[in-house]
């Protein structure tokens, strides 16, 4: 067993054991999901639980009121591919493994139901519903091993893909570094989706370097440039504009999300989460 991921695993699992101790997973849900009756609606429910085909045939509006789960689902989804590499390693995807290990440990612990699910541009890895260690520990295997330089993930793919795969209404952590644009609004009405931004510290803020060697981590093409005060003000802004867009877009379907960074430790940030 490689020892750098053997050390990486029982650092999640100690930090799950004590730091993470009674933070349940189940205090993210927003609401129950089995049904339970319709009533009609008063004054400040939730609109978004009127059942709209009963509000037509009755000509007044009705809300269905659901039961909690008792057993809760914990999807952790992983979107993976070259673009986890920045500079000379992958931190980027060792903090991702880092982060999924922590919400698996904590899904175990609380006797949830766990799936973890990986695409990569070579193979789609899951594992069943399961309560059982084992399996949750060969899914950190597989994220932590993964070999993602110069491969490209098809996004949009993954996403639909998801959608179809998970059939139970679900916690759902999508978990990458999300630099391309996303569309979760169909997720976002089937589960309870919470979006986990992985990224390097320098990818947000880079510093001059004056003249590099840029390569692309995914398609593996080389290209001398400058990197100018002009070129990192330009790169910046048009960070700043993408991620203003992902936030909107996560805030119109009321998707949680937090941003982990690789100089960061995952379990404070997933702390924040918990509340």
């Amino acid at each position: 067993m490689n020892p750098d991921f053997k050390a990486l695993q029982l650092k999640a699992r100690h930090q799950v054991y004590t730091l993470l101790s009674g933070r349940n997973l189940s205090q993210l849900y927003g609401e129950g999901y089995d049904f339970a009756e319709l009533r009609e609606y008063q004054h400040g429910d939730d609109i978004r639980k009127i059942n709209w085909t009963v509000t037509a045939k009755l000509g007044k509006p009705y809300i269905k009121e659901l039961h909690a789960n008792r057993e809760l689902s914990v999807v952790v989804a992983a979107m993976m591919d070259g673009s986890l590499y920045f500079k000379e390693g992958n931190a980027k995807q060792i903090t991702l493994a880092h982060t999924a290990m922590l919400l698996g440990y904590a899904a175990q612990q609380n006797a949830d139901l766990f799936t973890g699910i990986a695409y990569t541009p070579k193979e789609i890895y899951t594992t069943p519903p399961t309560k059982q260690l084992y399996p949750i520990e060969q899914f950190n295997r597989e994220l932590y091993e993964a070999e993602l330089l110069h491969t490209r993930l098809n996004i949009d793919a993954s996403i639909d893909d998801l959608f179809n795969r998970v059939h139970r209404r679900s916690l759902l952590f999508l978990v990458g570094d999300f630099l391309e644009m996303v569309d979760l609004s169909l997720l976002a009405q089937k589960h309870e989706v919470i979006a986990i931004v992985i990224r390097d510290a320098q990818e947000e803020v880079p510093k001059s370097e004056g003249e590099v060697m840029l390569k692309d981590p995914r398609g593996g093409q080389k290209r001398r440039g400058w990197l100018s005060d002009r070129t990192l003000a330009s790169y910046k802004e048009r960070y700043a504009l993408h991620d203003a867009a992902l936030k909107a877009h996560f805030e119109r379907y009321d998707i949680r999300h937090i941003k982990i960074l690789t100089n960061q430790e995952p379990v404070e940030r997933l702390l924040r989460l918990f509340g």
